[in-house]
């Protein structure tokens, strides 16, 4: 997570910037940054990453202390998820719909989750992944078809 956490605090730290200056100046970050799509893409996948060592790191980590020292330590961890989370949605907001920002968080949260439980936690790979990728796809279409003009 290195880089990518280190790519995240760097573009959390400038959108939080651009953020406290004006209301005005939120549209500043797509000619200083990204589209606000891809903007709001990449806060999105940072703080997913936060989210699931949230939620599921301590499984690894924490399995032998008790819970409620899990759930402090989650809570911690949870503050940096909510620090892109929010600018993320204030962003995306700006372009997408409220339900299309959920569905975008949803496709996000699989993404990271299934290499994190494999390549982290080493549980096995299972096709039940890729039947819920496919799923969500699906509601990916239906969220975004008015976009689409379908």
């Amino acid at each position: 997570m290195g880089s990518l956490g280190g790519y995240c605090v760097k573009l959390c730290t400038r959108v939080q910037q651009i953020y406290r200056t004006t209301p005005q100046s939120i549209p500043q970050l797509e000619s200083v940054i990204m589209p606000t799509t891809l903007q709001t893409i990449l806060l999105l996948m940072c703080s997913n990453v936060f989210m699931t060592f949230a939620w599921y790191g301590h499984l690894k980590n924490l399995s032998d202390r008790p819970w409620f020292v899990a759930a402090l330590l989650s809570w911690g961890i949870a503050f940096f998820e909510y620090m892109l989370m929010v600018p993320a949605n204030r962003i995306g907001h700006q372009v997408l719909t409220v339900g299309q920002l959920k569905i975008l968080q949803e496709v996000i949260t699989l993404s990271v989750f299934v290499p994190f439980a494999v390549f982290y936690l080493r549980e096995p790979f299972r096709m039940d992944y890729v039947y819920a990728a496919i799923c969500m796809l699906g509601a990916v279409y239906f969220m975004f078809r008015p976009s689409l003009g379908a």
